[in-house]
Parts: structure tokens; sequence; C-alpha cells
């Protein structure tokens, strides 16, 4: 097998003089790479562009050795020109460095893989070791070297501790255990590229090395990729271990926000607290003071009479304008009165977490039961933006792994999530039935979320990936930056529900003026009256929920409803339909197929579960 190649003559310019031997430093980003350079030479030599590009390239010479600093990457390939600079310098080495941060070793061994399975000489340098060891990261040396194959040195770069053992071991640099299963495609690619590292590069699909030795590229990336996945995270289950023991205050909070027996009861005394404001301090409180004694007590029988002056009451135009449904009272109401307290309140506890670091600590906790609905702890972000919106939510369903993962999603946001703004419009309503009804509420949202998961699970083709994700360190919210991020998320969301408000609103206004909202309420009658026991108003909020989703919740709030009746009709809204601008971006990630199919079962869903829930009311 070879292991130090002589590179093509377009790539001679990387090569160090023959009296002396190269050794190159290669890492993800931000491992601290370039102050090993720098503790190894003691200053940059040279700094120069790599030709054809404007990446620099960093020189240094320590005895006979000249050391090169790569860009920071996270796999050798030819995605940009850091990982072009970086894969030609690196097959120019007699010896590769391999820096990786100990505190991150599920990420950055993947490179390491990748370099072993390259048939290159390596040596790994586990960067931040004390770092890791503050917060409670332990790796197991000598069982990583020996699972990897190459030598591995502990080392404090910013402090200069381990560069010494580092450099006695140089000499040491070998290929590791490479995977044996790649050996039947790429020995064959060897004996044409004339290394393996080439051999590995083509068969991973980099076309500019393939194109080198006139060879087609190979579409067997993905395969690679999921296989080496596989491996990082077998190795580091049996070499990570966590630990408090001489951690700071920030690690044990963390391990115990992560750990499912303090970590579960942490979270759920969290969203007790954000049900507590949302649905008590903000809801009913300041809502009641909004809605009730400002738009209500003043602003609206303000322009009741102001209108009134122009256009007679009972009038098209007086309905129009300040009838049940008025654009001018009802729709300024709601959104002054009732969404923009309640959103804010929401923006601004999502911000506190996010700025915090908990809002990541959530998503390693929520992994393990997210995998078996077919998605990782990732998920947890786009889910989380789901209840800020769908429709954003949906968008950044493209952080996901793979096209499984991301129907799954989509589908999960859809049907059991309600936005921000409905969230915001349920809970005042349930606030005014007590806890047990609210409680009831998101325990059957609970049951439909891992129910539609589990089936779609079951039933997407494809594999999900595993989780890979930074935690930031947990931090004291800064203010300053919470409003700031809060507010425009408030600002935006409010520019873009107001337009929808008010076509809602006067799309309603025109169905009753006509007397086309009488006769949908009578054609759903058998839904809403007989299945699901409501009054026959509700399909006007159900026709209002397509507008937006809280538009439609917000429907209820004029309907005089028991607390069974409050209870079916808020799960009925949740689960129905998505608004209009979710139903476009639906539609532009995923298509017209899965779009239908969407719609079809979150209707049916949606009135199939509420009669249901209605019946199982009536009997308790």
């Amino acid at each position: 097998m070879a292991t130090c190649h002589t590179p093509a003559p377009a790539r001679a310019h990387a090569k160090a003089p023959t009296t002396a031997r190269t050794i190159v430093l290669a890492g993800n980003p931000n491992v601290g790479k370039s102050v090993v350079f720098g503790a190894l030479t003691g200053t940059y030599v040279d700094v120069s562009n790599f030709p054809g590009t404007t990446v620099e390239v960093y020189r240094g010479r320590r005895g006979d050795l000249e050391i090169v600093d790569t860009p920071g990457v996270y796999g050798v390939g030819s995605l940009n020109d850091e990982e072009a600079v970086a894969r030609d310098v690196i097959l120019t080495a007699d010896a590769v460095v391999n820096v990786v941060d100990a505190v991150h070793p599920e990420r950055d061994l993947f490179l390491t893989l990748q370099l072993v399975d390259m048939g290159l000489p390596v040596i790994v340098a586990l960067n931040m070791a004390d770092e890791a060891r503050k917060q409670g990261v332990v790796i197991d040396r000598d069982l990583l070297e020996d699972l990897l194959g190459v030598p591995v040195v502990e080392t404090v770069a910013v402090k200069g501790a381990g560069i010494d053992e580092l450099l006695a071991r140089l000499p040491e640099a070998r290929p590791g255990r490479a995977d044996p299963a790649l050996d039947a495609e790429v020995l064959p690619l060897a004996a044409r590229t004339g290394s393996r590292a080439e051999a590995v590069l083509v068969l991973e699909g980099d076309a500019v090395v393939a194109e080198r030795h006139g060879l087609a590229p190979r579409a067997s990336g993905d395969c690679v990729y999921a296989a080496r996945r596989a491996r990082v995270n077998d190795i580091v289950g049996h070499v990570l271990t966590t630990t408090t023991e001489g951690a700071g205050l920030g690690t044990h909070l963390s391990y115990l926000m992560m750990h499912p027996l303090t970590g579960i009861p942490m979270l759920g005394a969290l969203l007790w607290l954000m049900y507590k404001v949302l649905g008590q301090w903000v809801a009913r409180d300041l809502v009641g003071l909004t809605e009730g004694t400002l738009m209500k007590g003043y602003y609206e029988p303000f322009v009741r009479g102001a209108v009134a002056h122009v256009f007679a009451a009972g009038t098209a135009a007086n309905t129009f304008l300040v009838g049940e449904f008025g654009i001018l009272t009802m729709t300024v109401t709601y959104l002054l009165g009732v969404i923009l307290p309640l959103v804010a309140g929401f923006y601004l506890l999502m911000a506190l977490l996010e700025d915090s670091g908990y809002l990541p600590r959530i998503a390693a906790l929520a992994d393990r039961a997210l995998t078996s609905l077919g998605l990782n702890g990732r998920a947890v972000i786009p889910l989380i933006l789901g209840l800020g919106c769908v429709t954003m939510g949906t968008l950044t369903t493209r952080i996901l792994g793979s096209k499984r993962e991301r129907f799954i999603a989509t589908a999960l946001m859809a049907i059991a999530i309600p936005c921000s703004a409905q969230i915001a419009v349920i809970t005042a309503l349930m606030a005014r039935v007590g806890g047990w009804y609210a409680l009831g509420y998101f325990a059957v949202l609970l049951v439909i979320f891992v129910v539609v998961g589990t089936v779609l699970n079951k039933l997407t083709p494809g594999v999900s990936t595993d989780l890979l994700i930074d935690l930031p360190p947990l931090r004291v919210p800064r203010i300053g930056n919470v409003l700031r991020k809060s507010g425009m998320k408030v600002w935006h969301f409010m520019k873009e529900v107001s337009v929808f408000f008010l076509v809602g609103a006067a799309v309603i206004s025109v169905l009753s003026i006509t007397g086309a909202l009488a006769w949908v309420q009578t054609v759903a009658q058998p839904l809403t009256v007989g299945w699901l026991h409501l009054p026959k108003e509700a399909a006007t909020a159900f026709v209002m929920g397509f507008v937006r989703r809280d538009f439609g919740a917000a429907g209820f709030f004029t309907m005089h409803l028991t607390s069974a009746q409050l209870l079916v009709a808020m799960v009925t809204i949740t689960l129905f339909v998505p608004c209009i601008a979710s139903v476009m971006v639906i539609l532009k990630e995923r298509g017209w197929r899965y779009l239908l199919g969407l719609f079809a079962a979150s209707v049916g869903g949606a009135f199939l579960v509420g009669g249901l829930l209605t019946r199982l009311l009536e009997v308790l």
C-alpha cells in the first residue's frame, strides 16, 4: 500500500526540497492548528497565496523539517478552494499531523479517518486537552491510538504543552487502520492513479483528481461517508466518556441538562415556566389590558363612531370596515391587542434560551427520542423554529442530513406543531378554562406527534443521519443581544402576519356580506355540529385558519364554548391544514404530490381526532 506519493506535474510546486521532510498540518477550522504551527516553527517563516487561488499557505522550518499549515477543512476534496488547496498540499506530505479538537472528537475524527483511508502517514495531535477536561470530556488516548492505528499525542498548543512529545513522535507517523471494505474498489483505482490517496479521492467523487488521471469520478461518496460516519461514532463510543470531576459549574449544569434523569425534569420545569409566563402573565394580564381595556374599551368604539359618520350602520361598507369581522376592528384588535404581546413574549423567551446556549442541549437531550421518529436531535432546531412559524421551520429543514428526515420533519410541523401566534391565541383561550384542559391539549398533540412520527419512520424509505452538533458554552444571556434578536423577529413577523390578517378579514367579511359564509356554515354543519359537537360558526374559524392558523384559532374568541368544546376546537384547528404561506413553501420545497398527500392527511386527521376526542370527553 502506497503511503507517500509523488504528485502530478501540475502540483510539483507544492513539494518541499528533497533535502527536507514535509510535515503538513491538517484539521477542521478552529481546532488550534495555526497555534500548533506557531509552536512547532516559532514564527510564520513564509506566507504566500497558493498558485491559482487567494488561499494563503503558511510554511515554516524546524531543523530539517518543512512544516506547512493548510486551511481548516472538514474534508479533503474539491468542494471549495480551501479543500482543494488542503488536498494538494496533503498529497505532497511525508507525514500529516492531524490536529483534532479534544472537546469535539465526534466531529473532527471524520477527517482523521479520511486521511487514514487515503493511506497517508498520520500522527494525531489531540489539542485543547485541558479544555476537554474542564468540560468533563475524557478520551482514552491509548485506546484511540490502537483503534486508529496511528500515534496520538495530547497537546495544549497555547501553553506549548505536548509539543515536544509531538516532535519526538513524528518519526512514528504511519498509515493507520483503513476501512478494508474500500479495498475492492480502491486497489484497482490505485493501479491507475499511482497512489492509494488519489484512488480514494476518485472513489469519493473528486472530479479534479479523476480528471488528472483520465478517469471518471465514482459516485460512491455518500456510501463511503455514511460508513465513515458510522466508524467515527463507534470509535467515539469506545474512547470517550463524560464526567463532572474537576469541572466547573457550567460543565456540571450542562451535564445535568443533557442527562435524561435530570434533563427531562429540567425541560419540563422550563415548559411549565413558559406556560406560566405566556398563559397567565402575558395572555391573562397583559392581553386583558391591551385587548379588553385599550382596544375594545377605547379603540373600537372610536373607530365605529368615526366610520358611522361616513357609512351608516348595516350597510355593506360599514360591515366590511367595522362589522363582526371588520378589517378596522377585529383585525386591528387581534393584531395589536392579542398577537403582538403574545408573540413578543414568545420570541423573548426563545431568544433567552438561544443566547444562554440551552437550545443545543435540548437537541442533545432529545436525540434519542427523535431517533425513534426517524429524526435526530438536530431536528429540534426546525421543530422549535416551527413553533415560531411553520414556514420558517420548513425552510430550516434544509439543515437536516437526508431527504427522508426533511420529509418527516415537514409533515410533523404541518400537522402537529402549532406556530407561535397560534400558540399565543390558544394559550390565551385555554387559560380561561384552567390548567387541566391546557395540559390535555398538549398531551393530545404529543400523542399525535409521536404516532405520526412513528408511522412515517416505518413507511418512509431511506436512512436517517446521526446527530453532529457543537455545544456552545453556557452563559448568562446578554440582555442587549436578546432584545435586539427578539425585537427583529417580532417586527418581521408582524409585518408578514398583518397582510394575511387583512386579507383574511376582507375575505371573511365579503363571504359574510354576500351570504356565502352562511352557506359554508350550513354545508359544513354535519362535520362541525354533527361530528365535533361545535357551533356551526366553527366552520368560519376553519376557513380563517387556512388564511392564518392563528386567525382561525382567534375565530373562537367570540363563541360561547364549554371547556370540553374549547379543547376539541383547539385540537382540531391545530391539526387542520397549515396556512397559505406554509402551503406555498411546502409546495416549493417538497412538490405537488407531497403537498396533496399532506393536505388530505391533515384535514382527515384533524376531524377524525376531533370527533374521537369529543366522544371520549363525553364518556368521561
